[in-house]
């Protein structure tokens, strides 16, 4: 396999785990529905940063953490699992109204961009994806690894800037007609978190089996 199909075959492998919804996906348009853009480009920002993260640690994992990176698998996923728990029961409790929400944009964007990022980082899915993949693609015969991983983060960049920014666009723009109804932004919020809840818990009991 040369070195262009390797890549192709990364990015549809890429685009597929993005693509699929999950506690990114979700933690995007909750706060696009809720916050509007600016909230939702600060979730895929935060996220994005942590692709960045995930990046640099299929490289470690590649080179240097090849028999312990396994072992790590069950606790990451319990752990990570139950932080999405505890976001999305603090969302399904919280009762946002958009006025609240408008009156400090700056402190709310900070803190979103931060969870947003803890969201990618502790992600289940995200790490499953770096350990069963990044060993497979990223290859001596290809060139140093940096430079590959260069190529694969870009990569990871780009397509979540597509997926997930345009969903935070399109949840920005849905919001905009709930505006006049802030009880129904407030049950979707609530909506969401639940949502988050159920998959993080699922994730909670495959990490605990695996453990």
């Amino acid at each position: 396999m040369t070195y262009t199909e390797n890549l192709w075959l990364f990015t549809l492998l890429l685009a597929g785990i993005i693509t699929v919804p999950g506690m990114d996906m979700i933690f995007v348009i909750a706060n696009g529905l809720t916050g509007g853009r600016r909230a939702g480009i600060a979730a895929t920002s935060g996220i994005m940063l942590g692709g960045a993260f995930h990046t640099l640690f299929g490289t470690v994992a590649v080179t240097a953490l090849a028999t312990l990176v396994p072992q790590l698998a069950g606790p990451m996923l319990v752990i990570g699992s139950a932080y999405m728990i505890w976001i999305g029961y603090t969302l399904a409790k919280s009762a946002i109204v958009i006025d609240g929400i408008e009156a400090s944009k700056l402190h709310r964007t900070a803190r979103i961009f931060t969870q947003g990022l803890v969201t990618c980082l502790v992600n289940p899915k995200a790490w499953l994806f770096i350990l069963a993949v990044y060993p497979q693609f990223m290859r001596p015969e290809y060139g140093p690894f940096w430079r590959q991983a260069l190529v694969m983060g870009a990569l990871t960049l780009l397509l979540q800037a597509l997926v997930y920014g345009g969903l935070a666009i399109a949840a920005a723009k849905g919001r905009d007609a709930l505006t006049s109804k802030p009880q129904v932004t407030i049950w979707i919020g609530r909506g969401a978190g639940w949502l988050l809840v159920a998959v993080a818990a699922l994730m909670l009991v495959e990490g605990w089996q695996s453990w």
